[in-house]
């Protein structure tokens, strides 16, 4: 199996996931990051989205016996078309998700501050080309989010690896 991008590892370490965690992973592609969290759950669950069918059957096929246990939930939609029927989540997270940053999210921001448990929290990871590429995503990020009722702590991992972690303010 091909190493766990950096990017990945960081993004999984970063949010420190519990043992009961209810996570919601947005675009999640080959599911690399739903096998890093599920390999610290124990009653907790992840739910991932992704647009693309072969992400999600790629997705599958690497978690099939996550899938099995009921830990992980892989589903082919875009995050507005899915229906979770009241489901809450502790953390709901993206990585290298661009619709934050290159268009307005309002209604992304709005499902998602729906979805979030009582002090849940929203996690947006990004490994953009460069240091200066870095400082700037993370400002625009923070701009974005609190320009939509939430309250965003920026953090930088190694290199140009970027977190903006929000709750809602």
């Amino acid at each position: 199996m091909p190493a766990v991008p950096r990017r990945l590892s960081w993004a999984v370490d970063t949010l420190d996931v519990a043992p009961g965690d209810r996570l919601l992973e947005i675009g999640c592609g080959p599911g690399v990051a739903v096998s890093l969290v599920c390999d610290r759950l124990t009653t907790g669950t992840i739910t991932a989205v992704d647009r693309s069918a072969t992400a999600v059957a790629r997705a599958r096929a690497r978690n099939a016996a996550h899938v099995a246990s009921g830990r992980a939930t892989v589903v082919q939609a875009s995050l507005e078309e899915i229906r979770f029927d009241g489901e809450r989540f502790d953390k709901v997270f993206a990585v290298n998700v661009n619709l934050f940053w290159t268009r307005d999210p309002a209604a992304e921001l709005a499902l998602i501050a729906g979805l979030l448990a009582p002090g849940g929290t929203l996690w947006l990871f990004y490994e953009p080309p460069g240091a200066d590429r870095a400082a700037g995503l993370a400002g625009d990020l923070t701009r974005v989010l609190s320009s939509h009722g939430f309250a965003p702590t920026a953090m930088r991992g190694g290199g140009t690896l970027v977190c903006v972690r929000a709750s809602i303010g």
